[in-house]
Order: C-alpha cells, then sequence, then structure tokens
C-alpha cells in the first residue's frame, strides 16, 4: 500500500487526524477575507462582460501577416476606443470581437480592418450580435440558478437536515462568490461559456460537501447513547476520515481543467477555453476547500447548540474529568506504594551482613587467655 494510502486508513480509523472543527474561526476568517477581496474586485473593476451580453460585432478575417496584438490596437484604433478581443485561428485567419458597435458603426469599422490588416474588403466577414441574445441566457441562467438552490436544499433536508441544507447553501454562494470575484481581478471575458462553467462547479462543490455530510450522518447516528465523543469531535472524524478521498478527486478533476487553462488558453492562445476553463478551476478548487472547511465546521456549530448535543458534551466532560482523576489517583498509590517498597528495602539493608553475637554466648568458647589456674 502506498504512503498516501497509509495516511488514509489511519485517518480513516481515527488513528491520526488534524483539527478541523477546533480551528474553524481560522478558516472563517481566511473565507471572509477572501470573499471581500472577491466582492471588492467586483465591485471596482466590474465583469467584463463578452459582447454576446453587451452586443457587437464580430469581423472574421482571411489569412493574415498581422500578429493578434496588433491586430488588437488597430481595431480599437478603428472602433474608435471600443474594447476589442482578437483571437488567432487556424490558417492565419483573425476574429475580432468588437463591443458596442451597432450596424452603422460596423460597416466604416470592417472597411478601416481591411486596409489596416491589408485584405479585402468583400472577405471580411461580419457579424452582428444584439444585447438582447445575452440578456435571456443570463435571465435562463439566473432561473436555472435558483431552481438548483432550491432543489438542493430541499433534498439536503429530506435526505440528511436542515442544518446540514443550511450550510451546504452557504458553501455554494461561497464558492460562486469567489469564482465571481477571480472572473473580476483577473479582467477574463464572461461569455455564455462562463455561465456554463459556473453552473458546473455547483454540482462539484455539492458532491465534496454531500461526501463528507454522508459520513457525518452515520458517524453520528444514536450519538447521544454514547459518553466517548461530541458531535464536534464526530464531525472532525469524519472530514478526516473522508480528507484522502476528497484531495484525491480534487486533483484528478483538476488535473485536465489545468490543462485547458494553462496550455490550452495560455500557449495555444484558445481564448474560448479561457471562459469555462477558470470558472472550472476557480470553483472546483473553492468547493473542494469550502466542503472541508466551512460547510462541515458550519453543521457542527450548529448542531452544537442543541440542548441534547450540549447534555452530551457535559456527559462527555465529566467522564473524561473522572477518568482523569482515577488515573490520577492510581498513580498516587503507585508512587505511595513505590515509596513504601523503597523504605522497606533501606530497613532490611541494616540487618544485612554477619550478625553480632551476644557477648553471654561468647563466654569461655573463644580462645585461651594463657593463664593458668
Amino acid at each position: 500500500m502506498s504512503k498516501l494510502g497509509n495516511i488514509g486508513a489511519r485517518l480513516y480509523r481515527g488513528e491520526v487526524g488534524y483539527d478541523f472543527i477546533g480551528k474553524r474561526k481560522i478558516w472563517y476568517g481566511l473565507s471572509i477575507l477572501i470573499t471581500i477581496v472577491a466582492i471588492v474586485g467586483l465591485g471596482v473593476r466590474g465583469l467584463n462582460m463578452g459582447i454576446e451580453f453587451s452586443g457587437g460585432a464580430v469581423f472574421t478575417t482571411p489569412k493574415t501577416s498581422v500578429s493578434a496584438s496588433e491586430a488588437q490596437h488597430k481595431a480599437e484604433s478603428a472602433a474608435g476606443g471600443h474594447q476589442a478581443v482578437v483571437q488567432k485561428l487556424g490558417g492565419g485567419a483573425l476574429r475580432i470581437q468588437i463591443s458596442g458597435l451597432d450596424t452603422k458603426q460596423s460597416v466604416p469599422v470592417q472597411e478601416e480592418l481591411a486596409k489596416d490588416l491589408n485584405v479585402p474588403v468583400k472577405d471580411v466577414n461580419t457579424q452582428l450580435v444584439g444585447p438582447s441574445w445575452g440578456e435571456q441566457i443570463a435571465n435562463k441562467a439566473w432561473l436555472g440558478l435558483g431552481i438548483f438552490m432550491v432543489l438542493v436544499v430541499l433534498y439536503l433536508a429530506i435526505a440528511f437536515e436542515w442544518r446540514m441544507a443550511v450550510a451546504a447553501l452557504v458553501a455554494l454562494i461561497h464558492d460562486l462568490t469567489i469564482t465571481v470575484g477571480i472572473y473580476a481581478l483577473v479582467g477574463f471575458e464572461v461569455t455564455p461559456g462562463t455561465v456554463i462553467g459556473l453552473l458546473t462547479i455547483l454540482g462539484y462543490s455539492l458532491y465534496d460537501t454531500v461526501v463528507v455530510f454522508d459520513s457525518l450522518k452515520e458517524a453520528s447516528k444514536d450519538i447521544t447513547k454514547q459518553t466517548r465523543f461530541t458531535y464536534s469531535e464526530i464531525a472532525n472524524r469524519s472530514i478526516n476520515g473522508t480528507l484522502v478521498r476528497s484531495i484525491n478527486t480534487t486533483v484528478v478533476a483538476l488535473l485536465p481543467v489545468a490543462g485547458l487553462l494553462f496550455v490550452g488558453g495560455g500557449v495555444l492562445g484558445a481564448g474560448m477555453l479561457n471562459d469555462i476553463s477558470l470558472a472550472l478551476f476557480v470553483g472546483l478548487a473553492a468547493g473542494a476547500y469550502s466542503s472541508i472547511f466551512i460547510a462541515t465546521p458550519l453543521v457542527a456549530d450548529l448542531k452544537s447548540r442543541e440542548p441534547q448535543m450540549q447534555a452530551l458534551a457535559k456527559r462527555v466532560k465529566a467522564k473524561r474529568a473522572a477518568a482523569e482523576a482515577k488515573a490520577a489517583g492510581q498513580e498516587d498509590a503507585q508512587e505511595e506504594t513505590a515509596g513504601a517498597a523503597d523504605a522497606e528495602d533501606g530497613d532490611g539493608a541494616a540487618v544485612v551482613g554477619p550478625r553480632r553475637q551476644p557477648a553471654s554466648r561468647n563466654r569461655g568458647r573463644g580462645r585461651p587467655s594463657g593463664k593458668r589456674r
């Protein structure tokens, strides 16, 4: 068995572990800090909405020797300062997106681009995209997100309990907020692919959370009939028991997404891949984090406020105090016994060796004195 497998087995059996629940305030503070940064980035920089949401024109040129960065500069100059996104296509062709252009503005921009890129005007294909289409996509995405949240809360409340449903909902909102904030800070363009990525990460985040919740539900069955562990301690054991599994599934899921983001989007320049891969990468990482450091500790906090769990915690504390007192008493008794044994050994040492015989018994039995009577 590998070293990681040995660690996972020991975590599952409770032989080793990390106190996630006991240090939950640290994770809460870290999550709040990251969320604040994401919200500030969203408020200050805003989202870079793609042409599908803001409207504009898409120009596809034939093969040209002009680089993508140079074409972007020329396109923004021709569009009078409108932001342009240029993507290099196969065969040396270019795809130029310019947001905020209408039908009248697109014609002179098309002519100016053809002139700057040294290609015929008729070979520059122009497509106009209205903002109403993107608005419909956004509305449907919000509707789907709302329905998904409601169904998740209902399912978790029925399958587990309402506290777990609340914790899972908080974790999902946490993951979405961080992902959207990262988009704002990085400045990636928000496209329909981004919306798909955001909706996809909800399932991954919920999967990790439900795995821990299922382990916690099984471990906390008939919890009030024992006095060995509190609910928070059982919750912590559940996290440690599924920790290696959560790490393995997250790493396996992140590897292909990282390939899309860093190799496909960064090296190959496939801009369309960036839209969905960044959302998936950030969302998967945030989902694994929230299921371990946010959702389960929050359930432990909510559950520990119940009168039954508070009474259980008192019984566990009293039992442990009695065990410690008993162990201390046994240690004192052992020390006293050891001290008495040492004292007896000391008395015995005083009589060890040849004994001195009384004088009366030695009279007449010794050597002659040499005197004659």
